[in-house]
Parts: C-alpha cells; sequence; structure tokens
C-alpha cells in the first residue's frame, strides 16, 4: 500500500489526500495512524475554542451584577437561546466538510469566531440593552457548530475499530474548552477584572487555532459532498431515536454547563465568586471521562454503557431533588458534579454507537470489507451532525426547564423532577431498540437480514 497522496486534487487548493483507507491495516500501520492523529491533534485545539465561545455567556452572566439590570429570568432566556443557535448551526456545519475539506472548513469555522468574541468585548458594559445582549449572544452560537465538522471529519480519518476512542477524546478535548473558560474566568473574577479582560484573552487564541490548522490540517478527497447521504440519514428511525438519547447525554452536559452557576446563585445565594470556584469542576470532569466512555463502549459495547448510564444519571438526579428539597449545598454539589461526570461518559458511548448502528446495517445488507465501511462511514458521518443538533436542544429545553422552574417554584426542583422523567424514559429506549432481542434467539419470523441486524446491534 502506498502512502496517501498529499497533492493537491486538480482544481482544488490546499492539503487534498487523493488516498485514504483507513480499514487496510497495512496502510493504517504504516501511514495512515499518524497522519490522523496529527489532524486529530489540531481538530481539538480547535474544537476546544469553538466551545469556550459557544459557552462564554455561561461566565459572561456571572460578571452581570444588579447594574446590568437582567433578571434571573432573562440571563436563563439568553443563555437558552444561545444554547439554540449552536444547535441549529450544527446541521450545516457538518456537510461544509464534504463542501470545503476538513482542514479547510476548520479554518474558515476557527475564523468566524472572532465575530462574537469581538461583538461581545464592545457590548460588555452596564447600560446596554438586553436586547442587544441576545443578539450579540445569538452570535456566539456559532461556536457550538464547530463540534459537528469536528467529528464528521474525524470520523473519516479514523478505522471502525478506533472510532470511540478518537470520537471520545476529539469531542472530549473539545468540551474540555468549557470548564477552562470558566476557570480563565475564576482567575480574572478573582483579580477584580472585568468581562472584557475575559474577551481579550480569546482573540489571539482564536487566530492561533486558524492558523495552526491551515499548516498541519488535511482535507480528505475521498470525502465528498453526497446530498444523498444526508437525505439517507435523515429518513433513518436510527438517526432520530440516537438525537434522543444524545439529548439525554450531551444535552444535559451543555444545559448543566450553562445553567449550573445560575442555579447556584439564584438557589443558594453564591456569589459570582463562589459560584465560580464550583461549576467548572463538573465540565472538567465530565470532558475527561469522554474518552473513557468511548473506550468501554469500544469494549463492552455501546449500548450496554448507555443503559446503565442513564440508570446512574436518573440516581443522581433523584438525589439531586431531595438536596433541592432539603437546601443541602454540600449534596446539591456533589451530586451535580456527579451528573456531569456521568453525561460526559454517555456522551462517549452514545457517538461510539453510531458508526456500529450503520456498520450493522451495512452487515444486514449482506455488504463485506471496505464496502460495507464506506457504506458504514457515509450515512454514520451525515448522521452525526443531525444527532448532534438535536442533542445540543437538550441543552435548550434545560435552561427553559430551569427558568420556568424558579418563575414557578422559586427553586429547580420541578426542573430536575422533568429531568429525571426524562432519564428513565431513555432507559427504555435504549434497552428496547438495542438490547431487548438477546443475539442468539432472533425472532423466528425474521429474515436473514433482520436477524444480522439483530445480532449486530447486540455488539454495538
Amino acid at each position: 500500500m502506498t502512502a496517501p497522496s498529499t497533492a493537491p486534487a486538480t482544481g482544488r487548493g490546499g492539503r487534498w489526500i487523493q488516498q485514504w483507507d483507513p480499514e487496510d491495516e497495512t496502510f493504517w500501520n504504516e501511514t495512515g495512524e499518524k497522519i490522523a492523529r496529527r489532524n486529530l491533534l489540531f481538530s481539538v485545539f480547535s474544537e476546544h475554542i469553538g466551545f469556550s465561545i459557544w459557552t462564554m455567556w455561561s461566565v459572561l452572566v456571572l460578571f452581570m451584577g444588579p447594574q446590568y439590570g437582567l433578571t434571573p429570568a432573562d440571563k436563563f432566556m439568553l443563555t437558552s437561546m444561545v444554547t439554540l443557535v449552536g444547535a441549529v448551526v450544527r446541521v450545516p456545519y457538518t456537510f461544509a466538510v464534504a463542501v470545503f475539506g476538513g482542514r479547510n472548513w476548520t479554518i474558515i469555522s476557527a475564523s468566524l469566531l472572532l465575530i462574537p468574541t469581538i461583538a461581545a468585548f464592545v457590548v460588555m458594559k452596564p447600560g446596554t440593552s438586553f436586547s442587544t445582549f441576545l443578539i450579540v449572544g445569538l452570535l456566539a452560537g456559532i461556536g457550538g457548530g464547530n463540534f459537528a465538522s469536528s467529528m464528521t471529519n474525524i470520523n473519516a480519518f479514523f478505522p471502525l475499530r478506533k472510532k470511540g476512542w478518537a470520537l471520545g477524546l476529539n469531542a472530549g478535548g473539545g468540551n474540555i474548552g468549557v470548564p477552562v473558560i470558566q476557570l480563565v474566568a475564576l482567575a480574572i473574577i478573582g483579580a477584580s477584572g472585568g468581562p472584557r479582560v475575559l474577551l481579550g484573552i480569546y482573540i489571539p487564541l482564536i487566530v492561533v487555532a486558524a492558523v495552526l490548522a491551515a499548516l498541519f490540517m488535511d482535507n480528505l478527497a475521498s470525502v465528498k459532498n453526497d446530498t444523498g447521504a444526508a437525505r439517507d440519514a435523515a429518513k433513518d428511525a436510527h438517526t432520530w431515536i440516537m438525537s434522543f438519547l444524545y439529548i439525554g447525554t450531551f444535552g444535559s452536559f451543555i444545559g448543566y454547563s450553562f445553567a449550573f452557576g445560575q442555579v447556584l446563585q439564584n438557589q443558594f445565594g453564591r456569589t459570582p465568586l463562589q459560584a465560580a470556584y464550583v461549576t467548572f469542576i463538573g465540565p472538567l470532569l465530565g470532558s475527561l471521562i469522554r474518552p473513557v466512555g468511548g473506550w468501554l463502549a469500544d469494549r463492552y459495547g455501546g449500548s450496554k454503557i448507555t443503559l446503565w448510564n442513564f440508570v446512574a444519571m436518573g440516581a443522581a438526579t433523584a438525589v439531586l431533588v431531595f438536596a433541592s428539597m432539603q437546601k443541602s449545598l454540600p449534596l446539591f454539589t456533589a451530586a451535580f458534579v456527579l451528573l456531569f461526570v456521568l453525561s460526559g461518559l454517555g456522551n462517549g458511548s452514545t457517538y461510539k454507537m453510531i458508526p456500529g448502528i450503520f456498520q450493522a446495517k451495512a452487515v444486514a445488507k449482506g455488504l463485506e470489507g471496505e464496502e460495507a465501511a464506506a457504506y458504514g462511514r457515509r450515512l454514520s458521518g451525515a448522521s452525526m451532525g443531525l444527532i448532534g443538533a438535536v442533542g445540543a436542544l437538550g441543552g435548550v429545553g434545560i435552561n427553559l426547564a430551569f427558568r420556568q422552574s424558579f418563575l414557578s417554584y422559586g427553586s429547580g426542583t420541578g426542573a430536575f423532577v422533568a429531568f429525571l422523567a426524562f432519564y428513565a424514559v431513555a432507559f427504555v429506549v435504549t434497552w428496547a431498540v438495542y438490547l431487548r432481542r438477546p443475539a442468539a434467539q432472533p425472532q423466528a419470523n425474521a429474515s436473514t437480514s433482520e436477524a444480522k441486524q439483530q445480532l449486530s446491534y447486540a455488539e454495538v
């Protein structure tokens, strides 16, 4: 197997690799792994900055005291809308990789982060209207799109046997942008600095991310624009089932990341500095453990890890309901941090399931070898944008649920009860769709294709 060519494709500028077959072990060991890991490294950095910009309003609202004239409901509405934009833009960002190339789109998407950051730097002062803050906050939502394009790009670089680890590491490294910006904010608040100091730190980092992508990343010519893949993925029921499950894992992670500090302030009377001391811990641990979720899914099966993870998330949420009713800050904080950890673990296991599901469909169709792998990459790559977008909408729901709970009851207890019910439903769906039929007992009236698919799903 010859090394992939990095010569530009005809009529296309930039670093384009013409030949890419990660499922070929000789190619992977001699050439592919080194290139894939290099692209993974710089993809993680760019996505990391994107997550920081997307979630910067979860930090900025902590700076916004009474002089800004915003109510708690206003702040929850602001963070909800930022989350919403981040979810919606994930769909076009997914397909931008096929149009522009992974490297080229990483450069573009990183550079676009300058717009919301500079805009926030300009307006972040008392006297600015809520509508202005809302518009500028909506711009920050584009940072959420970087995740979808990054995951689609990295999915194409790695073989199926490595996807759980690679996608978990890519996403975890990106997710960690949430606690990092919160830690930076903690340092700034502790030093009596203002929000513009925080924004001023990130502007040059955005430029660095774009430059590094230009210097060290590659485009894969084999990842071509395929609108048929998007259509086929949207028609497949598993795309929407996995979207629902991802609401429970990533939707929880991003929603709680935006809301945790506000809940501590509004329910337990924490000051911005006191809240900042705690809020970064959950997202940090949830980000670090995401690759572990992918690794466990590679080893034991994503559906099994996801199933029991929802059980644990439900148990942690029940503790939160109790702690909220008893007004126990230590127990509340510990349970909330545990919920972050579990959401990160579930993020890794659910994303591992996606390529496995479409590989199972390829096997059920009778495809083998590279043909089956190509089919799986085509549909899993297309579905990731839709799944990531719908999953992120869970963050919108969480912030709106907290807003309504505080308006109605003066605490987050009502919202936690709703989350507990959702995790119970997610558990049932995971079991019913992916684990209900044992591999050794396919339905008596099932076709050979259906029996193969049942067997494969038991291993997803």
